[in-house]
């Protein structure tokens, strides 16, 4: 039997006895200095005494401060969190007064897609940066980075500077979400990691919804413009909260006596700067091809191959500090887990840019009331996730029955919701089977976290769960650019076949603004109304099937991480291989 201590060290054989969530915290043992001595995952305990309490089977925090502080920094990540996903779904009721503005309607998929992808693209690299400079300095710095990206979509007059200011915006959020999942970690304990991180996501996914309800109310009393620049006030009030509530020595992770002898110059020059770029630019030229209305190019993909290839090669072979540790990702849990979550989070992602979508083109709902369908289907997704982890997970160990029973219950709704993708269909039923879908999800991505933990050694947990959240972003990226690359290929064949059956020629400009102004709909009369819904109802369908047949394969990728954690004998070759790492950066 294997326990984590609050320093997050592994104990064998059930000697070890964890203190509870009110004890001290105990000093972090001295790093090892060579590849010959004992793992320190597997020292035995020698540093406790008679006054502490019997082991209970759970773990203690790592790190502790203040109920007022604790107060402040819930505030503050709230405002962040709520920024940072506001800024995924604003874009679903604004898009066509933008792309109406920017002459973009071709280009729509990339305001969310740039965005995402920055974000998720620059997780592990923020991970990092936190371990140099500090949670508090890197939250503040991002929160900084994201109001500047704010401010220059706000003033965007071209589609280049507007992606631009998407960008920038999408690096700021990354070291927030990115940051925000680390303090979670470091100031919870077993007993309360699942509430907690249930919180999190709800408060994540609060943003999603009213970013999208509260932006089409806005959009005609103040303009797409100002719903961008008011974000950075917010933003700078949140980071500057943060800066000065948390501690000056709140730390991510265990502190290494090694790396604070090392100048923050030398640490941030081992930083895998060309694999983040190598990363990102593979994905954005993938992304680029998949995501085209008419025809997918092949040279891009092309190219995003090789440019994987040599990011690859780097972090095998010349990256000190890899920005994804290949070595972790030999761990079969942690591999299909980041991999099913992928997979199962652009199906998700589908339901929340086009149900929008679907309420604006086929129904004919005012931006706002589209935007409020967001509501059910997130409040949906927090009642999940706090549900699962107020009642379930409330222990260590393995949760793997009900991740695969969560997982195989989301395609079901996906199903449900491409035939109820209609114009005659019940709306209270389209909204209960949001509910739903979103509800499975908040529960499916609670579990999946909290069966990772139990999967991976505790000393990996940090970097474990930064890559879930990394690849999570990136099921982001992948759901807007190829989701929306095949909504806008089916929307495009449909209109035009549906021009062409009924004898109307020389539709090209409407059936263009049509790919990116589903508004554009209610202002149809006659055979061209007609013929738009049914272009947007074949659209739907075709995303809405797509993404269930995605989530079926997930429930067997899930499915094949199992349910025991790593061996003994893996832990070794892991710790073995990080002091060898080190010892080569020495």
């Amino acid at each position: 039997m294997s326990h984590n201590t609050p320093n997050g060290e592994f104990h064998m054989n059930g000697h070890a006895k964890v203190p509870s969530e009110q004890t001290s915290l105990l000093p972090h043992p001295p790093p090892l200095a060579t590849s010959n001595a004992l793992p320190e995952a597997l020292e035995p305990d020698r540093s406790r005494d008679a006054t502490t309490p019997p082991d209970d089977g759970h773990t203690g925090p790592n790190q502790s401060i203040t109920w007022m502080r604790g107060m402040i920094c819930t505030i503050a990540l709230g405002f962040l969190i709520f920024l940072q996903a506001t800024n995924i779904s604003l874009l679903t009721t604004t898009q066509s007064a933008i792309a109406s503005e920017l002459d973009a309607f071709e280009k729509t998929t990339w305001f969310t897609s740039a965005y995402l992808i920055a974000m998720s693209a620059l997780g592990p690299l923020n991970g990092k940066l936190a371990s140099v400079f500090s949670p508090r300095i890197c939250i503040f710095a991002s929160s900084v980075v994201l109001a500047i990206g704010s401010l220059l979509s706000s003033v965007a007059n071209s589609f280049e500077v507007f992606i631009a200011g998407r960008c920038l915006t999408g690096v700021g959020a990354s070291g927030i979400f990115t940051i925000s999942i680390i303090i979670v970690l470091e100031l919870t304990g077993s007993k309360r990691r699942g509430l907690a991180i249930g919180i999190l996501n709800t408060g994540y996914t609060i943003g999603v919804a009213v970013g999208a309800t509260a932006a089409g109310a806005l959009l005609g009393p103040i303009g797409w413009r100002a719903l961008f620049w008011i974000q950075a006030p917010v933003s700078l009030f949140g980071g500057t909260l943060l800066l000065f509530a948390m501690p000056h020595d709140f730390h991510s992770g265990n502190k290494n006596v090694d790396d604070e002898k090392h100048t923050v110059w030398k640490r941030l020059g081992q930083l895998d700067y060309f694999g983040a770029l190598t990363l990102t630019s593979s994905i954005v030229l993938l992304l680029f091809a998949l995501s085209s209305p008419r025809k997918i190019p092949i040279l891009p993909i092309i190219l995003s191959g090789i440019v994987l290839v040599t990011f690859i090669s780097n972090e095998v072979y010349l990256a000190s500090d890899p920005i994804i540790p290949i070595t972790l990702l030999k761990s079969r849990g942690l591999l299909l887990t980041c991999l099913g979550t992928v997979g199962y989070m652009m199906a998700r992602w589908s339901v929340l840019f086009y149900a929008p979508t679907y309420a604006l083109a086929v129904r004919q709902w005012t931006p706002a009331t589209a935007g409020s369908i967001l509501i059910p289907t997130n409040g949906g997704f927090a009642i999940g996730g706090l549900v699962v982890g107020w009642l379930h997970i409330k222990r260590k160990g393995s949760f793997y029955v009900p991740s695969v029973v969560v997982y195989a219950l989301f395609p079901l709704t996906l199903v449900a919701l491409a035939a109820l993708s209609t114009e005659h269909s019940n709306p209270v039923l389209y909204v209960l089977v949001v509910f739903c879908c979103g509800a499975v999800t908040g529960a499916a991505l609670n579990y999946n976290l909290a069966h990772l933990l139990h999967l991976t050694p505790s000393s990996t947990h940090y970097i474990a769960t930064s890559l879930l959240a990394t690849f999570r972003g990136f099921a982001g990226s992948f759901g807007s650019a190829i989701g929306g690359g095949l909504f806008q290929r089916t929307l495009y064949q449909s209109l035009e076949d549906g021009f062409a059956k009924e004898g109307l020629r020389h539709r090209e400009d409407l059936v263009h603004r049509l790919l990116g102004f589903p508004a554009l709909v209610e202002n149809l009369r006659g055979v061209e109304r007609e013929i738009a819904i049914r272009g947007y109802e074949d659209a739907l369908r075709a995303l809405f099937l797509a993404g269930a047949g995605l989530a079926v394969l997930t429930v067997f990728v899930q499915a094949g991480t199992g349910w025991r954690p790593a061996t003994d004998e893996a832990k070794k070759d892991n710790a073995v291989e990080e002091i060898d790492d080190e010892n080569r950066r020495r």
